[in-house]
């Protein structure tokens, strides 16, 4: 009988270079790519170049590298943007019924039986 092996970390990515998985490299590359741009040929001052180089360095930084409670920095970066754009107020309405007005139910309960307390201190039920 042929022995098989079963893999138990299969939702552990693979580690590419130095540690860090593909998606994180790609998102590295991307960020390089984005502040050598930034240090590029553009018409600003050399301080302002080098000050939009460094800020680009560090959100690709913080992007690939923090993980806050074990999930990606961009995936609390989604649900940030849904949470702010979500509704914070929900309103009911009633659907309408099929021949176009609302429907409405009367719900009768029963009458409770009730009591009346004389001034001697009698109780009566009415």
């Amino acid at each position: 009988m042929d022995r098989h092996e079963i893999p138990t970390h299969l939702e552990v990515a693979d580690r590419a270079f130095l540690g860090l998985t593909m998606r994180q490299l790609l998102l590295a590359a991307i960020g390089l790519a984005l502040a050598y741009g930034a240090l590029s040929d553009l018409p600003v001052p050399i301080g302002v170049r080098v000050a939009s180089a460094a800020l680009v360095l560090v959100a690709v930084a913080v992007l690939v590298l923090w993980r806050p409670h074990g999930r990606a920095a961009e995936e609390w970066a989604f649900v940030l943007l849904r949470f702010w754009t979500a509704p914070r107020i929900a309103v009911w309405r009633p659907q309408p019924a099929e021949h176009g007005t609302p429907e409405i139910r009367e719900i009768v309960l029963p009458a409770a039986p009730s009591r009346v307390v004389t001034r001697d201190g009698d109780a009566h039920v009415a």
